[in-house]
């Protein structure tokens, strides 16, 4: 089982870029817990593990039922690319579906064992957000709400990697529920949205054919780009407000630090929406604008005290 073939599929499912989203949340909320005597790098190594455990399950059941659908065999070779399109592991037969499922049960398995050692370890608090971030997660592919086919994949992904993961990271560090983190992870939640909508462009006609009815597919191809500069607005916006709604101090606005990344990727998909991963790099921005919105809120929380 553990050949060449079976290792290269375990990579595509595991790319280490699919962290990304879930260590920016943690970011944010580490940086409002800093100082609290109860904080604990040792625990903060473990739901990062349980994070990556479960990104990865969420992989390879989602390869699963994409490739069911028929969305990821419909997506053309010319609009493949880093960020889209899922990890194909059974599309290019390097994986079977046993093993792709014996994958998303095993680093399941081993996420929640970690949420369980954290609720009875560390925090039983915890244990009401791990359930609904387990319950969204599971739900974006699979059934049966399937959010992700219905329209409701973005505020899925918006809900997940903002306040969900932020604030888990906040109760797991302090022992207690609080309202900013919620509120500064609100901006980097419609970023990361932004970053899936971005995503979302390529697969466009494949998702149409197979039922997969994103809020891009639903749309069309140059709504949908008009749409991205206003998906980028409200997260900016909310930002903006932040120091005079929440009393937090008026550094989190380093989070702009990500306005030229966001500027950059709205200017590409408003000129060329049908083809800009083509030959732009849209995706990437889209991804350095939300690393950046976490790295500039969290100096700012940590410079603001």
């Amino acid at each position: 089982m553990f050949d060449a073939k079976f290792s290269a599929g375990l990579w595509r499912l595991a790319d280490p870029k699919i962290s990304i989203t879930s260590a920016a949340s943690m970011s944010i909320g580490a940086a409002l817990a800093a100082g609290h005597p109860h904080f604990s790098w040792a625990w903060l190594l473990v739901l990062g593990l349980a994070m990556f455990c479960m990104e990865v399950a969420k992989n390879a059941w989602g390869d699963v039922y994409d490739y069911d659908s028929g969305t990821d065999l419909a997506v053309k070779p010319e609009d493949r690319t880093d960020f889209s399109g899922g990890k194909r592991v059974l599309v290019d037969g390097i994986l079977t579906r046993r093993q792709t499922w014996a994958i998303a049960f095993g680093f399941a398995f081993a996420g929640l064992a970690l949420g369980a050692l954290m609720v009875f370890g560390r925090e039983p608090a915890l244990f009401w957000l791990g359930a609904v971030g387990l319950v969204l997660g599971w739900s974006y592919h699979g059934p049966p709400l399937q959010l992700a086919y219905r329209g409701l994949g973005e505020l899925d992904v918006v809900i997940c990697y903002g306040p969900i993961i932020a604030l888990s990271t906040y109760v797991l560090m302090t022992g207690q529920y609080a309202a900013d983190p919620v509120w500064l992870a609100v901006p980097l939640g419609v970023l990361i949205a932004a970053f899936l909508w971005v995503n979302e462009f390529p697969d466009y006609h494949a998702d149409l054919g197979a039922g997969k009815n994103n809020m891009v597919a639903r749309l069309g191809k140059q709504r949908a780009a008009r749409l991205l500069p206003l998906i980028y607005l409200a997260g900016f916006a909310a930002l903006v407000v932040l120091p005079v709604l929440t009393g937090m101090s008026a550094a989190i606005l380093l989070g702009f630090l990500a306005a030229p990344a966001a500027a950059m990727a709205c200017y590409w998909t408003w000129r060329d929406p049908e083809s800009f991963h083509r030959h732009k790099p849209v995706q990437p921005a889209a991804l350095l604008a939300f690393v950046l919105y976490s790295i500039g809120a969290t100096v700012g929380v940590l410079a603001g005290g």
